[in-house]
């Protein structure tokens, strides 16, 4: 089944996140609960929620860090709902059955959600930070110092040198870097699908690389496979998985469990891939 959003007659790998029924990126929720001995639930204000004076705090605390969860009760909510908000605490959605009591069993259930949103946000590299002399960069699946001399306007990441043009010195070089890193991809992805794709029998029409801000790569219906540049930063092992899984739904156009079998046949480390993305994945992408 193609996800929502994709049209149709292509296939995307999106950036993988926590799985379950009831899991997305950014919430999880239960399901719809029942009237409880807390049933009678406080007056509803605007938008159905329940006024800040009857929200409540709970402090999770997972090593050093602490996450504050706020318990709020909705006129519409059908069912439990835990969203991780922007500035690191999270919003438990009580339904107006619901209970307290129930909400932080639910939330307890949710720990290693919250865990691994926590894990992602600590990891996670701001796109506003500058890239100056030092700037660690993701390159071949190794996190590379920029190294280099300022005064001189030059920068180098392992054997590639930068250099301004003009009298003053960026205070961010990053456009920089990420422009010679897609001038390497567009270079040396297209003849790895080639060499993948003849290896295991595949006939491709087309490959394209490009700058995709939501998924590692696409493959549709007429045989293009497009893949995302920043795949030249990612360890070898992964940018051949994201490949090859790829050319897995030229067989199979779809997530069934024919498609996991070839892409298992295909890739048989592809879960160790996997577990790479989901850790380093969202610092790229």
């Amino acid at each position: 089944m193609t996800p929502p959003g994709i049209p149709s007659g292509q296939l995307d790998l999106f950036q993988q996140t926590a799985s379950t029924a009831h899991i997305t990126s950014s919430s999880v929720d239960d399901f719809p609960t029942h009237p409880s001995p807390e049933a009678h639930a406080p007056p509803i204000g605007n938008h159905g929620v329940v006024p800040d004076s009857s929200s409540r705090l709970q402090a999770l605390q997972f090593g050093e860090h602490v996450v504050q969860v706020r318990f709020e009760r909705h006129l519409r909510a059908r069912r439990y709902r835990l969203t991780w908000l922007g500035d690191g605490t999270a919003r438990c959605t009580i339904p107006r059955q619901g209970s307290m009591i129930e909400a932080r069993r639910f939330v307890e259930r949710c720990r290693p959600w919250l865990e691994k949103r926590l894990q992602r946000a600590e990891s996670a590299v701001p796109r506003n930070i500058p890239w100056q002399l030092g700037t660690l960069v993701w390159f071949r699946g190794e996190p590379t110092p920029l190294l280099g001399d300022t005064e001189r306007n030059e920068l180098r990441l392992k054997e590639f040198t930068f250099r301004a043009v003009g009298a003053d010195r960026p205070k961010n070089w990053r456009t920089h870097v990420e422009s010679m890193l897609r001038r390497l991809a567009q270079a040396e992805l297209p003849p790895r699908v080639l060499e993948l794709s003849e290896h295991h029998g595949f006939r491709i029409r087309r490959i394209s690389v490009r700058n995709q801000r939501s998924r590692w790569g696409s493959c549709s219906q007429r045989g293009t496979i497009s893949l995302n540049w920043r795949l030249i930063q990612v360890p070898p092992f992964v940018r051949d998985y994201i490949i090859l899984h790829e050319l897995a739904h030229l067989r199979h156009m779809n997530h069934s469990e024919d498609f996991w079998n070839e892409v298992s046949s295909l890739c048989p480390e592809f879960e160790s891939a996997e577990r790479w993305i989901k850790v380093h994945g969202r610092q790229l992408i």
